[in-house]
């Protein structure tokens, strides 16, 4: 734990340096600049400092992002290209001094530009892209229309010739912004997911036990349990909140170390599953298991088996919820059909009472099964639900015979 948390620590000082080196690097340059135009000759040295006062500035705002931040890069941008262009109105020195300084402060306008166009919202780096385009394209004329018999062929020429890496800075740009967003895009899109996932693993398993949970205190405040009969049910209450506990330290866990999908519960917990069910049920319930042919769990892919597990406690979570009066249910997992096919059906007698069951608010709930049916479709397998003819169990005046019944068929391979 502490070499993993040196390592964290050295990564993160790293760019710090770096940062550190480049603020150097980038004083020591403008210095340099700076310190040349000093030496010029005593008639030349007011323009010299001009035009490397210019050309430092511009190193500057080329090198050092952090000052820039709060404006954006568009500010500097379009500041830097000012005042070149104002400097290349009203320069006074001596022509040859500007081919000094000219080369540093065309590789700061091509850096200004590129950055620009990635980092600054549309509408400024239009603005401030032209400035500096036009800057950089005029800063060879400083030089070109100051020549003993200036020709607008030679500007032109000059002009043209700055254009390609100026071009080359825009275009560079552009796709560098391009790749920002769509990092950005797959970033929100696996937020999303991990949403979704972490949605998921709630409503599958916690609220799994959480309905069990409010089930059981429901029907002991009608019933008059002795002694043993309570210490029962506060173990299952027990129980069923240490497994919804875990099931959120399993999520979180999840998140913490990427863990890879299908790390969950398979078809080798569903008789636990079952047997809970059938403890928490009625005394009167009737509830199978059909489980799937010997070494059938081996050979199942984990997410495969970690669908069918939440198919069918999907499936038990719904019967608690809107079935809890129905006297057969029955769980069958098999394996069928060439080629090979993994169905997993959940089929309840009835006993749906619409009474009992409270209206649902809009937004509310009826999310399980849509979720689950997507995840089904991503394995390439099929998930239904609906009502089919069952027998209505004797004795039970409120159960219907229409029961309910969910299936889920699922490929046994490795994609759909």
């Amino acid at each position: 734990m502490q070499s993993e948390q040196a390592g964290r620590d050295g990564r993160a000082e790293r760019p710090e340096r770096l940062r550190r080196l480049r603020r150097v690097c980038c004083g020591l340059l403008a210095a340099g600049l700076v310190f040349l135009a000093l030496l010029a000759p005593p008639g030349a040295r007011a323009g010299a400092l001009l035009v490397a006062g210019l050309a430092g500035l511009a190193v500057t705002a080329a090198a050092l992002r952090r000052p820039w931040r709060r404006c954006g890069p568009a500010g500097p941008a379009g500041l830097v290209a000012l005042l070149s262009l104002a400097v290349d109105a009203g320069y006074f020195g001596p022509r040859g001094l500007v081919l000094l300084w000219l080369p540093f402060e065309y590789a700061a306008l091509l850096v200004l530009a590129g950055r620009t166009v990635r980092r600054s919202a549309a509408r400024r780096a239009a603005f401030a892209a032209a400035a500096v385009v036009l800057a950089a394209l005029a800063l060879p004329l400083r030089f070109t229309v100051r020549l003993p018999q200036a020709v607008l062929g030679t500007s032109v020429v000059a002009a043209a010739a700055a254009a390609l890496p100026v071009a080359v800075a825009i275009g560079t740009g552009l796709h560098l912004r391009r790749q920002d967003e769509r990092q950005a895009r797959a970033v929100r899109l696996a937020r999303r997911e991990q949403r979704l996932e972490v949605a998921r693993d709630l409503h599958d398993f916690v609220a799994h036990e959480v309905t069990g949970i409010l089930l059981e205190v429901q029907a002991a405040q009608f019933s008059g349990y002795d002694e043993r009969q309570t210490g029962e049910l506060l173990a299952r209450l027990e129980a069923a909140g240490t497994r919804a506990l875990d099931s959120m330290d399993h999520t979180l866990r999840t998140l913490r170390e990427r863990e890879t999908p299908g790390a969950g519960p398979g078809l080798a917990e569903l008789p636990a599953l079952v047997d809970r069910f059938r403890a928490a049920g009625p005394a009167d319930t009737v509830l199978t298991l059909t489980t799937p042919e010997p070494g059938t769990a081996d050979t199942v892919p984990p997410e495969t088996g970690d669908t069918a597990y939440r198919v069918v406690l999907e499936a038990l979570t719904n019967i608690r919820r809107h079935a809890a009066r129905a006297g057969h249910l029955h769980v069958e997992v098999t394996r069928t059909g060439d080629p090979a096919v993994l169905r997993v059906t959940v089929t309840d007698s009835g006993g749906r009472d619409p009474a009992a069951t409270p209206p649902r608010r809009p937004g509310e709930g009826g999310t399980g099964l849509a979720a689950l049916a997507a995840r089904v479709h991503a394995l390439g397998g099929t998930l239904t639900a609906g009502p089919h003819t069952a027998t209505a169990t004797p004795g039970r005046p409120g159960a219907s015979g229409a029961g309910w019944r969910v299936r889920a068929e699922l490929p046994l391979h490795d994609g759909p």
